[in-house]
């Protein structure tokens, strides 16, 4: 199983907030003539090759599975999604079939109509409401690999279209996911991240989203996720270091997430990361360590008096420590660290005086050839 460009998606995350969209599909480049892995671009299909289709999987026959099948492949080229869509009926015959009793029928379906929420097309997005309320109930099913399907077609459907998240969240989708993060498979949970993490970065997340977020199980959740991500289920724990820290870009959360222990929980990670650093650091990891040096920092910054709860000298040799594990290879946390480094210390004598008792002001200095960037921080 493979997804599309997940992980350069994710790497772009460093820098900004990313909205973004994510396909799975099934690796069967081999028996569809592909080679080496190699993605193979189809040609648009006529508006009649189109309506043939629909035809087939609309007849009944043994062959609607492959019928659904063939679907599916055309539908990967965005000039036949747009003509698909465009068919009276269309849609109306997809969902039919998605909520159909046969379990491989509603696979195929739900495949089609995963291709569809890729579409870069608002129109073919808005196209796909009819199916939202079923994508929201077929949550709480049994099969893994189908509840993730349904998962990033919803994260792809709410990038799209305002239209969309203006409808799910009257159906209930943030209380649905709040059931869902308990789920104990890790494919589950990195779909559900995905969901969030596009939700909370809409326009209109501060006043319509977030609160509804802070008013659930999921803050709580997403904090033990995090914190948990050194551990087991890392892909998980990268999608939910991004949401809280859209949640703390808010400026909405700050009192809510204090009261569950953020800022201790976010230190003892960093504490046990340094602690755990292994020589060659782990692929990804910077990904997971990016957002909760932000989340913190920002916490910093927002509250007055937090530098107070968490007076521990050791944060310091851990940032330090953290520095030096991604400095050649991802220059970029050196950033991260030194904003922290200095929403610790402003106005805080006890982390400028632990600075100097610990003899860590040559190994600031040493960062000042490090980018621009970083001389202006240090």
């Amino acid at each position: 199983r493979r997804t599309d460009s997940i992980t350069a998606l994710r790497k772009a995350r460093r820098q900004e907030q990313l909205v973004s969209k994510r396909l799975l599909r099934e690796d069967t480049t081999a028996e569809e003539g592909g080679q080496d892995g190699a993605e193979i671009v189809l040609d648009p299909l006529s508006e009649d090759e189109v309506l043939e289709l629909l035809r087939g999987v609309q007849r009944g026959s043994e062959d609607r599975k492959i019928s659904l099948s063939r679907l599916r492949r055309a539908l990967q080229n965005k000039e036949t999604q747009q003509k698909f869509v465009r068919l009276d009926g269309s849609i109306r015959t997809l969902v039919g079939l998605f909520t159909s009793s046969l379990a491989d029928i509603q696979m195929e379906a739900a495949r089609c109509l995963h291709e569809l929420s890729h579409s870069s097309d608002p129109a073919v997005a808005e196209a796909c409401l009819p199916v939202t309320s079923y994508l929201l109930t077929y949550l709480s099913g049994h099969s893994v690999e189908f509840t993730e399907l349904c998962l990033y077609t919803l994260g792809n459907l709410v990038v799209e279209s305002e239209a969309v998240r203006k409808q799910l969240l009257p159906q209930g989708i943030i209380p649905v996911l709040a059931s869902c993060i308990q789920s104990p498979h890790e494919a589950v949970l990195e779909g559900l991240g995905y969901v969030l993490s596009q939700l909370l970065q809409a326009k209109e997340a501060p006043t319509e989203i977030i609160p509804l977020v802070l008013d659930s199980v999921l803050p709580q959740h997403i904090l033990r996720l995090v914190c948990s991500g050194l551990k087991a289920a890392t892909g998980a724990a990268v999608e939910f270091a991004w949401c809280l820290h859209y949640i703390v870009c808010s400026h909405a959360a700050d009192a809510a997430l204090l009261s569950l222990g953020a800022l201790p929980a976010l230190t003892s990670f960093l504490l046990d990361l340094a602690s755990e650093i292994p020589q060659n650091t782990p692929e990804g990891l910077e990904l997971l360590v990016c957002p909760v040096l932000r989340c913190l920092s920002n916490l910093l910054a927002e509250e007055t008096g937090c530098e107070g709860q968490i007076q521990d000298e050791r944060l310091l040799i851990a940032l330090f420590l953290i520095l030096q594990c991604f400095l050649q290879q991802h220059p970029f946390i050196v950033q991260e660290c030194l904003w922290l480094l200095n929403n610790l210390t402003a106005d805080e004598p006890f982390f400028c005086s632990a600075l100097l008792s610990l003899d860590l002001l040559p190994a600031l200095l040493q960062l000042l050839s490090c980018s621009q960037m970083a001389s202006v921080l240090v």
